[in-house]
């Protein structure tokens, strides 16, 4: 079997990474539509003006009919909890409320948040104010560029609290390499994938070690991380791998154990 070593560079990183020779029908596409009949959506921001997602109630209406027409089962809301954007848990239960009494379609709708781990995610730890997923999993995140202070360190006590930790969007973290994601999911940590990321939305860095993270059986969850309508719209109209398209199918969107 013929290995080859691929090197993707940048500024800050460089990821390297092994590559196992595909056939060539791996590398062919396939559209990425298909993959939303029956998606759960573990990650958008179409919970309307809390954060830097969609702003008016009719915007996120409009787009839970796409979702509808594309297929899409269940949707969490995961609205930015930080320090740029102290949500309060009340004030975000209310919100999701009132959307909740203007909706009238047939999707499951939840509410989460998505918690950068800063200093304000610390005074929220000691009070568990959170708005976890199911059985207590939090949807945590990091700066793209820079790790938080004892990344580890806070993982740890975010367990001891009673939560299981979820890792928004690693692929996207430009300070990590292959040796930290290893380390993080021998410890059990859950890691989400943004969907966009396999289609190269955020640039070919990130694309590269979805791909790898994805090959390897990485990742629990899938989100679109959605903030606005246009980038449900490039999904719905992008192509990805149809080997990525089968290592979904296969180890990231049956979540039917999870949502019993």
């Amino acid at each position: 079997m013929h290995v080859h070593e691929i090197i993707i560079a940048s500024k800050r990183t460089k990821f390297v990474y092994l590559w196992t020779m595909m056939k060539i029908t791996d590398f062919l596409s396939s559209p990425l539509k298909g993959v939303f009949e029956g998606f759960t959506d573990w990650h958008c921001h179409i919970l309307p003006g809390v954060d830097d997602g969609f702003k008016t109630l009719e915007d996120s209406l409009a787009v839970l009919a796409r979702y509808e027409e594309a297929g899409v089962t269940n949707v969490f809301f995961t609205p930015h909890v930080m320090v740029d954007m102290p949500n309060e848990t009340d004030n975000l239960r209310r919100r999701f409320d009132e959307l909740q009494a203007a909706y009238s379609g047939g999707l499951n709708l939840f509410l989460a948040s998505e918690n950068m781990l800063d200093d304000l995610f610390l005074k929220r730890l000691e009070a568990k104010d959170f708005l976890p997923l199911p059985d207590k999993r939090l949807l945590v995140e990091t700066s793209y560029f820079n790790p938080p202070v004892d990344l580890f360190g806070t993982l740890r006590k975010i367990e001891k609290a009673g939560y299981s930790p979820v890792l928004a969007h690693p692929e996207r973290y430009q300070y990590m390499s292959e040796r930290k994601y290893v380390a993080l999911l021998d410890n059990e940590i859950e890691f989400q994938l943004n969907i966009a990321s396999l289609t190269g939305y955020y640039g070919r860095e990130a694309q590269g070690r979805a791909q790898w993270l994805l090959s390897e059986e990485g990742y629990s969850y899938c989100g679109t991380d959605l903030h606005r309508s246009s980038q449900f719209e490039h999904l719905l109209e992008s192509k990805v791998r149809r080997s990525c398209l089968k290592e979904l199918q296969e180890t990231v969107l049956d979540v039917s154990n999870i949502l019993e």
